[in-house]
């Protein structure tokens, strides 16, 4: 019996390691995203479900029912391969990225799950010691997975280091660059997007790529991809607590700096809306002397910094007509100082095919429209997002999660977005329930919950006709196999 009940469990604790690794990895190694998940519904869910509340419970009967508690282990680790198994044929299992810190983990997670398995094999007294200690592993996975990525974080960082020094080295031999770093709340892909397509036009620019905002993405960037030829490198910043754009600057050196705007994104990290603004700002205090600093001037943060702004400023965005139109407005101011015409700026413009990056617009079943804008998601560009879907015809609806990392702000900001929702939409399907109260307070009966990609398409083909438009904002669920699946079959 022990042998079999060893490899049932094996296999349902290596998806178990794989999925907390995946988690880490989500989360940057962040520890505060990390925690911060676990007060969302879903990552509350990942602990309190009936399968823990029931292993827990078998504890109990571990002294009194030696056999029952035996009997119900081994049925539980029978279902649970069994539906390893399952998900491994239906590609479900969540699984980290590959990188060299993956594999790492992945095998070092894999010894700790292996080593501990023969640990109890050698030790337990008998099969129901064996169940028992099995499911002490079990339970405590979470935690000891984690702590496998926390002590190894060392080497992590020894190995970032290493990066950024040897990124910082190949950066000062190149002393004409000129480097432009871009950071905000939202609006900074677009902006980097914006400005790249515009000065391209003219000059040999490079640009940090999706996902390239951190330090060790910004220094690979720069081990990779920056050549002699490039005069310009447009560098997106993105940090989750103070002194992380500091040390993006310091490896990048920018001259100049623009921000985008500033809200209360990622609150939960940083630990105030006062520490976001310092945090954000630190760009513009880390230009030089003769830098030149570029603010929204649609953002009241943005506003009161380039006030106490002492270097070269200018203020961008007052000609927007809607919300995100600024960032194609600051991307030619920069272009302007940089020496571009308005005729070649404009001509460049002219040439840009989506005005609205991070957005797709598609065609869908039965003449559907869908807005996709799962990239990513903030209060500013839902609220924006929905500003756009306004100058849509026919019936519009959206499908979106609750947002996260918002801290204290969360509850005023989905009464916001509620409101929003209230005004533009006929249908709004939320598909996680954390601020579902705050959301239906602004707009009422029009909400419906369900996180199911199937459930969510048959609403849709009962209550949407040719020409009605749907607006995806960030992720099924937060999963990008959830969202991918709904929108292959709003696509059909």
């Amino acid at each position: 019996m022990i042998p079999t009940l060893a490899f049932f469990w094996f296999i349902r604790t290596t998806k178990a390691v794989l999925f907390w690794i995946y988690l880490w990895q989500l989360k940057e190694y962040h520890i505060g995203r990390f925690i911060d998940h676990f007060r969302t519904e879903k990552g509350r869910s990942l602990f309190l479900n009936f399968s823990n509340v029931l292993k827990i419970i078998l504890f109990i009967y571990f002294f009194t029912l030696p056999l029952l508690f035996f009997f119900v282990v081994f049925l539980i680790y029978i279902a649970e391969s069994a539906k390893t198994v399952w998900n491994l044929f239906k590609k479900r299992i969540k699984k980290p990225v590959l990188t060299k810190k993956t594999v790492f983990l992945i095998f070092s997670g894999l010894f700790v799950e292996i080593f501990s398995l023969l640990l109890i094999y050698l030790n337990a007294k008998d099969v129901y010691w064996f169940a028992f200690w099995l499911l002490v592993f079990d339970v405590l996975c979470p935690f000891i997975i984690s702590l496998v990525v926390l002590l190894l974080q060392p080497l992590a960082v020894f190995g970032r280091n290493r990066i950024i020094r040897k990124a910082r080295l190949k950066r000062e031999g190149f002393k004409n660059l000129l480097v432009i770093g871009i950071t905000g709340s939202y609006g900074k892909t677009s902006t980097k997007e914006f400005l790249y397509s515009i000065l391209s036009s003219k000059l040999k620019v490079l640009k940090t790529e999706a996902h390239q905002n951190s330090e060790v993405g910004i220094s690979q960037c720069i081990l990779d991809n920056l050549k002699p030829e490039h005069e310009i490198f447009i560098v997106e910043m993105g940090a989750y607590n103070q002194g992380g754009i500091k040390l993006l600057c310091s490896i990048a050196k920018p001259k100049i700096g623009v921000l985008t705007g500033i809200n209360e994104q990622h609150m939960a990290t940083f630990g105030s809306q006062e520490n976001i603004i310092k945090g954000k700002y630190e760009l513009i205090e880390s230009l030089p002397g003769d830098g030149v600093a570029f603010f929204n001037v649609k953002n009241k943060y943005c506003v009161e910094l380039y006030n106490k702004t002492q270097i070269k400023k200018f203020l961008y965005g007052e000609a927007a007509k809607f919300m995100g139109e600024e960032d194609i407005l600051g991307a030619a101011a920069v272009a302007k100082e940089l020496g571009m015409t308005e005729e070649e700026i404009s001509r460049a413009c002219d040439k840009i095919e989506n005005k609205f990056p991070g957005i797709q617009v598609k065609k869908g079943i039965n003449g559907l429209n869908i807005i996709d804008a799962t990239y990513s998601a903030n209060p500013d560009g839902v609220i924006s997002n929905l500003e756009y879907l306004k100058s849509f015809s026919g019936r519009k609806v959206i499908i979106m999660p609750c947002l996260i990392e918002l801290g204290k702000a969360s509850k005023e900001i989905h009464k916001r977005i509620g409101v929003k929702i209230g005004e533009v939409c006929d249908l709004a399907i939320i598909t996680t329930k954390d601020r579902l109260k705050e959301i239906k307070e602004g707009a009422g009966s029009k909400v419906l919950l369900t996180e199911s990609p199937r459930e969510i398409f048959e609403k849709i083909k009962s209550f949407c006709k040719e020409g009605d438009v749907i607006l995806l904002e960030s992720r099924v669920r937060n999963s990008l196999e959830s969202t991918q699946k709904l929108i292959e079959m709003l696509e059909k």
